[in-house]
């Protein structure tokens, strides 16, 4: 909604141009009137639903009490109305509430990025002039984890069709360092075609005892069964899925097999290489996909790196149940790459207190 130029010449008027934004400037001032409209507004609707429905006929207005909350830029006092019965309860500005929600978001966004209570209370002074207890800052984040531990142990599906199940590197505060680990991720497919989240766990090794121990904190929140897992070329990864899952088709990701693959290549011949590998995961079905590695074995540069077709070969069991989708659930499920679509930012830095190392932790 466009507002009225006259509407701004009178809100600037007098007005210093560099301290509009600044604090308590014109946008503080703004901020103010506007929340007290809306405080004065809701007690009127609050009112006026108690005399519609005959809960309080007498009820009415009782002055007003002044209340300091902290905001993104700066601290506001404002004006509170009130009632005589002491049943009308802010909306905007709950009783108890102390801080715009803004504010709280603010403080969960840098600690998310892996600042410490100190940092943040310095940046909040530094930057909006706000003095900020450390307590404060623990409080909101400690809600923080709460909701974390909830979102940990939230009960699953019974049956998942598709899930991804790779790691992504990131930044992580630890110990007060900042080291590089992996996350390890398990992205699910519904039937709606809607992602979600099933868990985030940290551990110093990816191996195919970690996996079990992931796959049966899925079986353990309700996970019956999982139609297809998609997953990269680690050793004893499908034998732990199928511990658990004994009916799960297992995939491995086409993507990790290439680049795998092409380990083994020297750089001026990787862009030759790709097309003839492509050949073989793009074949009409598992016969014809079995001869075109054969033909790529028996070819120049299957002689030239033999070491390729021997790891496709390796490979190979949990390669075939790529052949029997058609081409368009083949382009969903021939990478665990959609990971890297949902965490886009692989910089990001989650800070971590008092957790052992080596601890499996699903972060949420």
């Amino acid at each position: 909604m466009a507002i009225e130029k006259e509407l701004l010449d009178q809100l600037l008027a007098g007005r210093d141009p560099s301290e509009v934004f600044g604090k308590d400037g014109l946008l503080d001032d703004l901020k103010k009137a506007l929340s007290e409209r809306i405080l004065n507004a809701e007690l009127d609707e609050h009112l006026d639903v108690e005399r519609s429905e005959g809960t309080s006929t007498a009820n009415r207005r009782n002055g007003s009490s002044k209340k300091t909350v902290l905001t993104g830029t700066s601290k506001m006092t404002l004006t509170i109305p009130r009632d005589r019965a002491g049943t009308f309860d802010p909306k905007l500005i709950a009783k108890y509430q102390r801080r715009f929600p803004d504010f709280d978001d603010k403080i969960i966004s840098m600690y998310a990025r892996g600042m410490t209570v100190r940092e943040i209370q310095g940046h909040l002074e530094e930057i909006y002039g706000i003095e900020v207890s450390p307590d404060l800052i623990s409080a909101v984040t400690d809600q923080v984890l709460e909701a974390v531990g909830e979102w940990q142990n939230r009960p699953l599906e019974l049956c998942y069709p598709l899930v991804f199940f790779d790691a992504i590197r990131v930044k992580i505060r630890d110990e007060g360092f900042v080291r590089n680990k992996a996350v390890y991720v398990a992205l699910a497919v519904l039937a709606d075609g809607s992602k979600e989240i099933l868990g985030l766990w940290i551990e110093q090794t990816e191996g195919a005892k970690f996996w079990l121990r992931v796959m049966n904190e899925l079986k353990n929140r309700g996970v019956d069964d999982i139609l297809i897992a998609v997953v990269d070329g680690l050793k004893g990864f499908p034998d732990a899925i199928n511990a658990v899952f004994p009916q799960t088709i297992v995939q491995t990701c086409i993507v990790h097999l290439i680049r795998h693959s092409l380990e083994f290549v020297s750089y001026k011949d990787r862009k030759p290489v790709v097309p003839a590998l492509r050949a073989i995961y793009r074949a009409r079905d598992a016969e014809a996909g079995l001869k075109a590695l054969e033909a790529f074995e028996a070819g120049y540069w299957g002689q030239k790196y033999p070491a390729i077709s021997q790891s496709w070969r390796r490979n190979w069991e949990h390669v075939v149940p790529f052949f029997a989708f058609p081409e368009g659930v083949r382009r969903i499920i021939y990478t665990t790459d959609e990971i890297d679509k949902r965490f886009p930012c692989r910089r990001g830095k989650i800070h971590l207190r008092g957790r052992p190392r080596g601890e499996a932790w699903c972060i949420g």
